[in-house]
């Protein structure tokens, strides 16, 4: 996944401490050998680039299965929202404990937590079981000024200054802070003006849910007679630090508005067709040079946090609704969660595996029934892998996921502790029918 997309086979690849020191093909250097304390087999294994996970929402890891067969908006009220609203700090910790080991064991070393619940406590221990599990993990800390759940501008920028000067940086590095505005039918202009302008005084990005159903267009169009990317244009918050979450019912202006600006746009395939929000026109978004990356979206809008599994779905779901067959290829599709995809963690020193860049590197298995023969590496990637393919994985140069086994946890002990935690908490939430 370098610029010239070398592919070494056989090949190898140096790591000294947190950083890759070297790469190249056929055998290893025989100095390299006798230097090395350790040694990774990956005979008729792809080595790639560690996966970046570009939105998600943690919390939901308690409530997949949960909101099957609904629209956006019922989904959100009568699954959602309750259930948010029951969450303790523990039950977070222990969901984002949970989606953090599913993402490593998908292939995932980098992770982008839209997160909606904006209590301190429950923002603190999603960046502690980051700092736990050892990925590296950005918090979009969500926020909205409107309607249910409303916090006062004051409370928002001051929640997000103790996070910057807490948590940015943490973690080796690995752990960043952006602002995450919910959606814009929820979001004022003027909070908007201040939360961007704080934002690019800092450096840091913004992400927010744009365009996911029509329901909330029309909202926005009743409130400012803009629709979603309009409105962003008319703050001036679109540019290079805008990250667009769906995308799905955009014009032909907005997409000329966000090609203009240069701002990246979050696709989530899967969750667009489980909640039948519709279909992104990424095909589009490409011809103009827009950045698309990928995302699974939360696991109640997916059932899952698998990134393998995504790439298929976008390529598949591009291609069908194109009627090209070429619109997106492996390879491109592969970027979207390598190199293109660094741009949501805003890292210049990941995404590729060449020397200088750190060691996050996932290692997929290609020697199951599934899989072989392997003609193409990145065809079988993302039309053939899923999670359970990939076989170990290191972030900052630390094994994290050692042959399949978790190197820092009890995964079995972790388990059964959530299996308790979401059962109390859908009790607690009076959610009909969720314990059978």
């Amino acid at each position: 996944m370098n610029a010239k997309s070398a592919i070494h086979n056989p090949g190898w690849v140096w790591v000294v401490d947190d950083k890759i020191a070297d790469i190249g093909k056929d055998d290893p250097p025989e100095r390299f050998l006798s230097q090395a304390n350790q040694l990774i087999d990956a005979t008729h294994m792809a080595v790639l680039p560690g996966l970046i996970n570009a939105h998600t929402h943690l919390s939901q890891t308690f409530m997949r299965g949960l909101g099957d067969d609904k629209p956006l908006l019922q989904w959100l009220k009568q699954i959602m929202w309750p259930l948010q609203a029951a969450f303790t700090p523990e039950d977070m910790h222990l969901a984002s404990l949970l989606g953090l080991v599913e993402n490593l064991r998908c292939g995932v070393t980098a992770v982008n937590q839209h997160h909606k619940l904006p209590a301190p406590t429950m923002s603190d221990t999603i960046l502690k079981a980051a700092e736990k599990i050892g990925v590296r993990l950005q918090l979009a800390r969500g926020w909205v000024d409107m309607g249910a759940a409303a916090e006062e501008p004051d409370v928002i920028l001051a929640e997000m200054t103790r996070l910057y000067n807490q948590w940015q940086g943490a973690g080796n590095g690995r752990l960043s802070i952006s602002f995450g505005p919910l959606v814009p039918w929820r979001c004022s202009d003027s909070t908007m003006h201040h939360c961007i302008a704080q934002a690019r005084t800092w450096g840091v990005p913004t992400h927010i849910h744009v365009a996911e159903a029509q329901d909330e267009i029309e909202m926005l169009l009743q409130r400012t007679g803009l629709r979603h990317i309009e409105w962003l244009q008319s703050l001036d918050a679109l540019g290079p630090d805008m990250q667009l979450v769906h995308a799905v019912h955009v014009t032909s202006t907005e997409l000329d508005l966000i090609a203009d600006s240069g701002a990246v746009v979050v696709h989530c395939p899967t969750s667009n067709m489980y909640l039948a929000s519709g279909t992104a026109p990424i095909p589009a978004m490409l011809k103009r040079g827009i950045p698309v990356v990928l995302g699974t979206d939360g696991s109640a809008s997916h059932n899952s946090q698998d990134i393998l599994e995504t790439l298929k779905t976008a390529v598949l779901l591009a291609k069908v609704s194109s009627g090209d067959t070429t619109v997106l290829l492996p390879l491109d599709a592969l970027r979207m969660v390598t190199t293109t995809g660094a741009k949501i963690i805003g890292r210049a020193d990941i995404g590729q595996l060449v020397p200088g860049f750190k060691a996050d590197i996932t290692l997929v298995n290609l020697n199951k029934p599934h899989i072989m023969p392997v003609h193409s590496a990145a065809s079988a990637l993302v039309y053939n892998c899923n999670g359970p393919d990939v076989d170990t994985v290191l972030v900052d140069g630390r094994i994290l996921l050692d042959k399949g086994e978790l190197t820092m946890l009890d995964e079995t002990a972790l388990l059964e502790e959530c299996r308790q935690a979401a059962q109390n908490l859908l009790l607690r939430a009076g959610i009909p029918n969720a314990i059978q």
